[in-house]
């Protein structure tokens, strides 16, 4: 990690009150998060394991100081990269140290930007304290789950693609190229073999024209709503488990798809909630913010928008 990196991560709060409208719009499915690494040393709370001049840190504080870091970050500063996270610690200290004896924190400057960065702060910490503090029921999750279906449902899909000529899938070397009628009679032969009880995995790793899945038996994993082409997308979603579609015709040729798994309401019943507690949330800030009632300098930032 740069000392950059740990400026904004110190300075800037994880949770920005600027950040919090991003909730209350539909977001990608979000990868994977990567393997928790292993945990520091097991040690008093209260033991300073950091100290730089008068500044001690006890590692209850340090602890709570890598908790705050971005996701991408929180990880490694626990793990591997724990020393390395103080060292750059410890250069934000120590020339913020250096700024105090050359008094820069007496500054007009320094100041407003400290009363903002503190505001934000606290802003974003209080925005939290809100939505976790509110109680959504089952029925109002249930409801915007229904409304928002495709915003939320999941299938784990296997394919076979053969390919089709015009098709922008890449050409196996050596391979014939197949015409239309031909790829459909290749689709419905594999599909009568996968009827009479062929392994779907083998016969995607030997027979599919899909190079980034074949050599994982045609597996896609899990897939949101609009990822994958119309027709693909729409036949994935009408398979129940374990259901093997007919040949599916794309730009890319034809597709035997096998839906391995689905994700449906309870498995995103807690996302709901907390999409609902953050919009709950935000229409106290806007009472809060009616009631403040903000002026603007019309002549300095403009008209109000209508």
């Amino acid at each position: 990690m740069t000392l950059l990196r740990i400026f904004l991560a110190l300075l800037s709060p994880a949770a920005c009150l600027l950040a919090q409208n991003q909730t209350l719009q539909p977001r990608p499915q979000p990868p994977a998060p990567p393997a928790a690494a292993p945990g520091p040393p097991t040690v008093a709370p209260d033991k300073v394991v950091l100290s730089v001049n008068d500044i001690k840190i006890t590692a209850k504080q340090f602890n709570e100081l890598v908790d705050s870091l971005p996701e991408q970050y929180r990880n490694n500063a626990r793990g591997p990269g724990r020393r390395d996270f103080a060292q750059n610690l410890a250069k934000v200290l120590v020339l913020a140290d250096e700024g105090k004896t050359r008094k820069i924190d007496q500054t007009p400057e320094f100041k407003l930007q400290e009363q903002i960065q503190t505001a934000n702060l606290l802003a974003g910490k209080t925005f939290s304290q809100l939505a976790e503090g509110l109680k959504v029921d089952e029925g109002e999750i249930r409801a915007y789950y229904d409304a928002h279906k495709q915003d939320y449902e999941q299938v784990h899909a296997r394919h076979i693609l053969i390919r089709a000529a015009g098709s922008p899938a890449p050409a196996e070397a050596g391979k014939k190229e197949l015409t239309d009628a031909e790829a459909l009679a290749k689709s419905q032969e594999i599909r009568n073999k996968l009827a009479a009880g062929g392994d779907f995995a083998a016969l995607a790793a030997q027979e599919s024209d899909d190079t980034g899945s074949k050599d994982k038996g045609g597996d896609l994993n899990f897939f949101k709503h609009g990822q994958m082409v119309p027709a693909f997308d729409q036949a994935a979603f009408s398979l129940k488990v374990g259901e093997i579609s007919e040949p599916v015709k794309t730009q890319f040729g034809y597709h035997i798809i096998k839906v391995e798994a689905r994700k449906a309401y309870e498995d995103a019943k807690a996302d709901v909630d907390r999409r609902l507690r953050g919009e709950m949330a935000q229409k106290t800030l806007e009472d809060l913010q009616k009631k403040a009632n903000p002026t603007f300098d019309p002549d300095f930032f403009g008209p109000a928008p209508k």
